[in-house]
């Protein structure tokens, strides 16, 4: 959907101070989806305006005063969009030697163990498992289940955007599963060789934007993905993973 008024640099830097009404906010969410290295920009200014507030949030553990002085001023000048773009490696390295002197403060020196380094699925993955065993339970019994699929209606009612369906696909159910940061989609699908999926969206209360990963859990796979401030996972339980990554990327490209 193309807005009305076209997105400006300025409308940029109010979604990233959170300074935007809903409806613009989503009109930015839809552009930003559509142009994935300025999305990767926005990203970057949001991670660095986080730094900095934890780097400022412990009064007594800060380290010097010159350091949390630095921090303000870089805070400032992120806030009002003033050097921006120059700033950015700056800001993170201030935020991040703030952010040391804290942590070193409370939990002496850093390590990281092999099991911390491999990264975890997000905690969105096991919600669409679970939509995904639920919905097979739903297809079992007469009284439930709804095929109608408006694209259109779901991102009116939940501000997601549903990656297009492959004309080859069957939708069999669509359904709404309540969430910790707004309404969440899981759609029951049959690809062309009769394997059932499930694609689940949701917004995890985060921007990000992430590659297709996968993750396992219970004999069940999943392909997942974000886009801005939405994340999406493919599941099956009968589909190989490779072959689902395949179909998880194909549904990522079709946001852009």
């Amino acid at each position: 959907m193309t807005p009305v008024d076209p997105i400006q640099t300025s409308d940029i830097e109010a979604y990233v101070d959170d300074q935007l009404d809903a409806s613009r906010r989503i009109e930015v969410e839809a552009y930003l989806s559509e142009n994935p290295e300025i999305a990767a920009r926005v990203m970057a200014d949001l991670a660095i305006k986080g730094e900095l507030r934890l780097a400022l949030s412990d009064s007594h553990h800060q380290g010097r005063a010159d350091t949390r002085e630095a921090a303000r001023r870089l805070q400032a000048a992120l806030s009002r969009g003033v050097y921006l773009r120059p700033l950015q490696r700056l800001a993170a390295t201030v935020a991040l030697v703030a952010a040391g002197w804290m942590l070193s403060n409370h939990f002496g020196p850093l390590t990281v163990s092999p099991v911390e380094a491999s990264t975890p699925a997000p905690a969105f993955v096991e919600e669409a498992i679970r939509a995904h065993s639920t919905a097979a339970l739903r297809e079992s019994m007469t009284s439930q289940g709804s095929s109608t699929f408006d694209p259109a209606e779901i991102r009116s009612a939940t501000a997601i955007v549903v990656p297009q369906i492959p004309k080859e696909w069957k939708v069999s159910d669509v359904q709404i599963f309540p969430s910790a940061f707004g309404p969440s989609v899981e759609m029951s699908l049959m690809d062309e060789s009769q394997t059932k999926l499930s694609l689940f969206a949701v917004r995890p209360g985060f921007f990000a934007v992430q590659q297709v990963a996968q993750a396992r859990e219970d004999g069940v796979e999943a392909s997942y993905w974000q886009i801005g401030e939405v994340a999406y996972a493919l599941v099956s339980e009968r589909q190989d993973a490779p072959r689902l990554r395949q179909e998880a990327e194909r549904l990522a490209r079709s946001l852009y």
